[in-house]
């Protein structure tokens, strides 16, 4: 369906891709990966628009290849007042509107040839999409999302989420032959990335999707895709098993290119000895030796492998350095309420303790963001900052703590960077190196404007830290960077997120919002709340030992444990093929 080959792009301060090929097949459901700013949203759009692009190489697409696309980011019009189904059939109608109008011109046309035309391609497009039964397919979709009983709601009334949801679910019912979704996981509560679950399993077609998350990339693909570095490494199977077969060929590589060092020490040390035979004597045959030897270290150092071996840009990312703090109350929060139509939290009631790791969970359209940005604003009488305690903030809508008409070399100019150089290193910790200092910080992805939040707040004294989805668009191993930060740093933390793994693995305790109001459950039973739900009992489990297990890996390779390494894999391998499903 889609042939890349030998594709190289990029822009004037950035390399994006040396030569790189893959294919997609009709029928394939595609995990597109990568590192922040590895340029995957650009290839993306470079399949779908080619003719906007200078770029070596070739997009090849078969003849009858129809793209649909869903962003990331996905803006709501407020005075949109149809119903879900009304939305959801807008284009099919459209389509029927358009045909009947085309059929009543060649009623009274004197030249009926292009208007038949136009009625015939309508008629294709319809055809193409079902649209005989498109009415059908429309519940169809509302049920496999679980969504059915909001059918005749209007889209005022639904969560970001849902609204989120019915982008992805408006373009599958268009019958494309390949569906690309750009991080269609972005800021939806579980639930709802589990409607999404099940919504990309129950689709017949081809899918593309930009994904970072581990719970997606768990259950729903059979193809990765994986761009790092200018290159791409293709791989027919689930998430799992290439994580597994990455390790494995790292290995290899690792022992062949220990092998090939072995072989051109010893070849240096004959052509030492035969140089030195050569200066005592005179001799043609040890002269042609000499030269022979030579030629084959030339070719040696050549031919060998280089570094790294399918190594991955993990950030090192480190969050504030302070002293423990002793025992007092950060944040506390008295009879708090928020309402805009209607009321969404009403008498909240809370402390935060220096030290205590906090989550915010709930459903989309709860009012949690709400709620942290009047404990930032610190101007609300329900709400007390302890008047001592340093903190500082990541906002999801990042535009909102950083100018992003400001380069990023600016940006960290501002916050006292003195040299170019300083900046350089630091940043360099966070995966933001090369040119990104001369980039405009709108130019930037998703994920590295998170990471260079990340960044700016760990240059601080912050003994609290509010966090507003600090997962969003980051890529794997930031968020596994991220999570290990959090467990070691040793302040404050409230943060909202709607990414499980890091709420499982990092808060102390949780404060569910639900039916308007925030109560306190212990970490322990929002997992298995969250496990009767969605999960097979042993899965976050499961989950958590593959990490583990990953990065003993890691530290094996670093300490050249070759032998560790090969029996962590093989235990990753078999932990890999017991592992259970959701539900």
């Amino acid at each position: 369906m889609i042939q890349v080959e030998k594709l190289s792009y990029g822009f004037p301060a950035k390399d994006l891709y040396k030569e790189i090929s893959f294919t997609l097949k009709m029928g394939q459901h595609c995990a597109f990966i990568g590192s922040n700013g590895a340029g995957k949203s650009t290839l993306v759009d470079m399949i779908i628009h080619p003719d906007k692009y200078l770029y070596d190489g070739k997009i090849i697409k078969d003849a009858s290849c129809r793209i649909g696309y869903a962003s990331q980011f996905v803006v709501r019009d407020k005075e949109q007042e149809c119903t879900v189904f009304e939305y959801l059939s807008e284009r099919f109608v459209e389509n029927q509107q358009a045909t009947v109008a085309v059929c009543e011109e060649m009623a009274v046309a004197e030249d009926v040839e292009p208007l038949f035309e136009k009625y015939q391609a309508l008629l294709d497009a319809f055809e193409a999409m079902d649209g005989d039964n498109y009415a059908n397919n429309i519940r169809k979709q509302l049920y496999v999302a679980g969504m059915r009983e909001l059918e005749e709601t209007k889209l005022s009334k639904l969560s970001g989420g849902e609204y989120k949801l019915l982008q992805v679910m408006r373009e599958m019912l268009l019958s494309q032959n390949l569906l690309v979704l750009d991080e269609p996981d972005v800021f939806l509560d579980f639930g709802n990335l589990n409607r999404l679950c099940q919504l990309i399993n129950g689709y017949n077609g081809t899918l593309l999707v930009i994904t970072h998350n581990r719970y997606l990339l768990n259950h729903c693909f059979n193809k990765i895709l994986h761009l790092e570095n200018g290159d791409i490494q293709e791989y027919d199977g689930n998430y799992t098993e290439y994580r597994c077969s990455q390790l494995k060929e790292k290995l290899r590589l690792k022992l062949q290119s220990m092998e090939e060092q072995e072989e051109i020490e010893r070849t240096e040390k004959m052509v030492d000895i035969l140089r030195t035979r050569a200066t005592l004597l005179v001799n043609p045959v040890i002269g042609s030796a000499v030269n022979a030897k030579q030629t084959q270290l030339d070719r040696l150092r050549t031919r060998q492998i280089k570094e790294p071996f399918i190594e991955l840009r993990e950030p090192k990312i480190e969050l504030p350095a302070i002293e423990a703090l002793t025992e007092h109350t950060v944040l506390s929060i008295a009879d708090y309420n928020v309402s805009f139509d209607e009321s969404l939290l009403k008498n909240i009631n809370f402390e935060l303790l220096a030290g205590e790791k906090v989550a915010i969970v709930g459903a989309n359209g709860t009012g949690k963001t709400t709620l942290i940005r009047d404990i930032l604003r610190n101007n609300h009488p329900s709400i007390h900052i302890d008047e001592n305690t340093i903190y500082a903030c990541l906002s999801q809508l990042q535009g909102e703590n950083i100018d992003e008409t400001k380069t990023v070399y600016e940006v960290m100019e501002d916050l006292g960077f003195e040299t170019r150089e300083s900046i350089r290193e630091y940043l360099g910790k966070y995966c933001l190196e090369g040119d990104t200092l001369k980039q405009k910080v709108g130019q930037l992805s998703g994920g590295e404007k998170n990471l260079l939040q990340i960044a700016m707040i760990a240059n601080t004294n912050a003994e609290l830290l509010i966090l507003d989805e600090p997962t969003s668009h980051l890529d794997i191993y930031a968020q596994m960077a991220l999570e290990e930060a959090m467990s070691e740093y040793k302040g404050t933390v409230l943060m909202v997120s709607h990414d499980f793994y890091l709420v499982a693995n990092c808060a102390d305790y949780v404060l569910l919002v639900e039916d308007n109001t925030i109560r306190r459950m212990r970490s322990r039973s929002f997992r298995k709340m969250v496990y009767d739900k969605y999960f097979d009992q042993k899965y976050l489990e499961i989950d958590k030992k593959k990490q583990e297990l990953e990065a003993n890996i890691t530290l094996a390779f670093k300490n050249n444990e070759l032998i560790t390494v090969e029996k962590l894999c093989n235990q990753l391998e078999a932990l890999s093929v017991s592992t259970p499903h959701n539900k």
